[in-house]
C-alpha cells in the first residue's frame, strides 16, 4: 500500500477540491492511502493588502509547490486560474481534473434596490481589475434602473468565499462579485453533509441575497476559471504517472489554450482582461477580451469561419433591423404561472403592464440587448444564454447556484415561435406577433448580395425568397442556425452576432491591425 499525500490551501474550498482529487486518485488507485494537509500561501496570509499591491504572481500556489519540491507532499491540488502561466508551463507534471460553471456572479445584499432607487452609490468589493473594469462597466447598465443614473464604487475585500460572504453580510458592502465554480462547489458540499445553519454556512450567506450571472462575453472570466489542476514535483516518477491516470485530456487541451492566449496579453493579478472556451453545438471557440498589459482594448475570437468575400458583397440584416417588420401587441395581459421567465427578444417588453408581472418571477434575457432593456424597465435580471441560444443556457439551470428544472421555465416570444417551442416540449407563450413590412430596398438589398447575415430565423421565413441561388447564408448559433438546417439551408456558423461584426469590421482593417485585432483562421 502506497501513501500519497496531498497539500492544498487551508480554505475550505482549497479542501474541498483535495477531496475531489483524491476520490479521482483512488479510482485509479484504490489501494493508495491518501492524506490531505493544508497550508497557508503568502496569499493567505497577506489579507491585510488588496491583491494588485503585492509584487510577483502565483500568491497562492508558489508556497504549495515548494513543499512538493521540498517532499513535503506528492501532489499539490491548486485553482488552476491561480496559477501563472509561466509556472503552468514550467513542466509537464500536471493534471486537469475538473472544471466547474466558468462565469462570475455578482452577490447583491437586498438593500440594494433601495441604494439605487435613493440614487446612492452601490460599493462592490473586488480585488480584480479585470471584475473592477468589466463588471462595473456591465452593472451600471444591468441593475435595474431605478434611478437615472447608477453610481458604483469598489472597494478591497481579501478572504475565502465564506469570509467575503460574511462581509457582505455584515453590510461591509452592497455586493461582491465571485466565481461561481466557487460557490457552486460549497453547496453541493453542504448539500452532501446537511446545512449547518450558522455564519459559515454558504446557503445561510447566500439566503435572501440577489444574483446576477454575470455574461460571459461582457465580463470575460479569468482563464481557466473553474478549472482544478493536480501538480507534481517532475522528479517524483510515481506521483507523475498518478496524474497521468486522472488529467482529463479535453479540459487540459482547454487550459493550455486559455494560458497561452492569455500569456500573448499579460499575466498576473494586475490584469484587466479575460480569457474563456465557449462550448456550443457548433464547435468550441476561444474568446479573449479586455485590456491588454499596455492598457491597449482588445476583442478576439478563434477559429472563425473563412469566408472569401468582400465587405461590399455581405448583407447582415442587422444594419436595418428595424425595417424588417412592424410590431402588434396583445392588448391581454399574458398569464405566466411558471416561477422563471425566459425573454427571448427585448419587443416583448413593450406591452404595458408586463414589468408587473415579471417582477415576480426569475428572469433570464436570451442576450445583452434584452438584458439593457429589461433593466430599463426596472425588471431584475439573473442572467443571460450569452446570445448563443437557449438549447445552450438550458444545462446551466441544473447547477446549485440556480437549481431549477426545465418545467420551471416559460419562454415569452413572439406569436408565431410559440407553437414551435411548444412542439419541442417547452412552455412558451407570446404578447406580440411580427408583421412583415416588405420594403422593396430591403428586397433588392438581399437579391443583390453574395452573402446574407439573418439574425433571425423569421426574417429568412419572410424574406428568404429574395436571396439569389448562390448567395451565402450566415448566421449565429442557436435557434436560428437550427431552423435553417431544418429548411434545408447549410448556413456558415459564428458563435454570436457579436463575433460576426468584429469579423466583418476586421475585413476593412489593414492586415496588421486585422490580425492583432481578430482570429479569422478556418472552423
Amino acid at each position: 500500500m502506497k501513501k500519497l499525500r496531498i497539500i492544498c490551501r487551508k480554505s475550505r474550498l482549497s479542501l474541498l477540491q483535495a477531496e475531489l482529487v483524491k476520490k479521482k486518485i483512488l479510482l485509479a488507485e484504490p489501494d493508495a492511502l491518501i492524506e490531505i494537509i493544508g497550508r497557508s500561501s503568502r496569499g493567505d496570509k497577506e489579507q491585510h493588502v488588496p491583491l494588485s499591491s503585492l509584487d510577483g504572481t502565483d500568491f497562492f500556489t508558489q508556497e504549495i509547490f515548494e513543499a512538493l519540491q521540498n517532499g513535503e507532499a506528492e501532489i499539490a491540488v491548486h485553482s488552476l486560474k491561480d496559477m501563472s502561466a509561466p509556472h503552468f508551463f514550467s513542466h509537464t507534471a500536471f493534471a486537469i481534473v475538473d472544471r466547474e460553471e466558468v462565469r462570475d456572479v455578482a452577490i447583491f445584499n437586498p438593500s440594494v434596490l433601495s441604494k439605487i432607487e435613493k440614487g446612492q452609490p452601490i460599493v462592490i468589493g473586488t480585488c480584480s481589475p479585470r471584475r473592477e473594469l468589466m463588471a462595473t462597466q456591465f452593472l451600471k447598465k444591468a441593475l435595474p434602473q431605478l434611478h437615472q443614473e447608477i453610481r458604483i464604487e469598489t472597494r478591497p475585500i481579501r478572504g475565502n468565499v465564506e469570509g467575503r460572504l460574511t462581509q457582505l453580510d455584515e453590510g461591509k458592502y452592497d455586493g461582491t462579485i465571485l466565481a461561481a465554480a466557487g460557490l457552486n462547489r460549497l453547496l453541493e458540499a453542504e448539500a452532501a453533509e446537511g446545512t449547518k445553519d450558522d455564519q459559515t454556512s454558504v446557503t445561510h450567506l447566500l439566503k435572501d441575497k440577489r444574483r446576477m450571472f454575470l455574461p460571459l462575453i461582457e465580463c470575460v472570466p479569468a482563464p481557466c476559471q473553474g478549472a482544478i489542476v493536480a501538480e507534481a514535483d517532475p522528479s517524483n516518477a510515481w506521483a507523475v504517472e498518478v496524474l497521468q491516470k486522472i488529467n482529463n485530456n479535453t479540459l487540459m487541451q482547454e487550459a493550455v489554450a486559455e494560458k497561452r492566449k492569455a500569456f500573448e496579453y499579460g499575466t498576473g493579478c494586475l490584469q484587466k482582461f479575460g480569457v474563456v472556451t465557449l462550448h456550443t453545438s457548433n464547435g468550441n471557440y476561444l474568446y479573449a477580451a479586455g485590456e491588454d498589459k499596455d492598457g491597449k482594448a482588445f476583442s478576439e475570437w478563434s477559429p472563425l469561419p473563412e469566408i472569401n468575400i468582400s465587405t461590399e458583397d455581405i448583407f447582415s440584416t442587422t444594419d436595418t433591423m428595424k425595417d424588417f417588420f412592424t410590431y402588434e401587441w396583445s392588448n391581454q395581459k399574458i398569464n405566466i404561472t411558471e416561477p422563471l421567465v425566459f425573454v427571448a427578444n427585448y419587443k416583448a417588453l413593450l406591452q404595458e403592464g408586463l414589468r408587473e408581472v415579471l417582477s415576480a418571477k426569475k428572469v433570464w434575457a436570451s442576450g445583452t440587448k434584452t438584458w439593457y432593456e429589461l433593466a430599463k424597465l426596472g425588471v431584475w435580471v439573473e442572467g443571460s444564454a450569452d446570445a448563443l441560444g437557449f438549447e445552450h443556457w438550458l444545462p446551466m439551470l441544473s447547477i446549485p447556484l440556480i437549481n431549477q428544472s426545465a418545467d420551471d421555465i416559460c419562454i415569452l416570444t413572439h406569436e408565431a415561435a410559440v407553437a414551435r417551442w411548444q412542439q419541442k416540449g417547452k412552455k412558451a407563450v407570446s404578447n406580440y406577433r411580427l408583421i412583415p413590412s416588405h420594403i422593396e430596398s430591403i428586397q433588392h438589398k438581399i437579391s443583390d448580395a453574395k452573402a446574407i447575415f439573418w439574425s433571425s430565423y423569421a426574417q429568412y421565413e419572410y424574406y428568404g425568397k429574395y436571396v439569389a441561388a448562390q448567395a451565402k447564408h450566415i448566421c449565429a448559433g442557436g435557434e436560428t442556425a437550427e431552423r435553417l438546417r431544418q429548411a434545408g439551408i447549410d448556413p456558415v456558423i459564428f458563435p454570436t452576432l457579436k463575433s460576426f461584426d468584429a469579423w466583418r469590421k476586421s475585413l476593412t482593417l489593414p492586415p496588421k491591425d486585422a490580425i492583432g485585432q481578430m482570429s479569422i483562421s478556418g472552423s
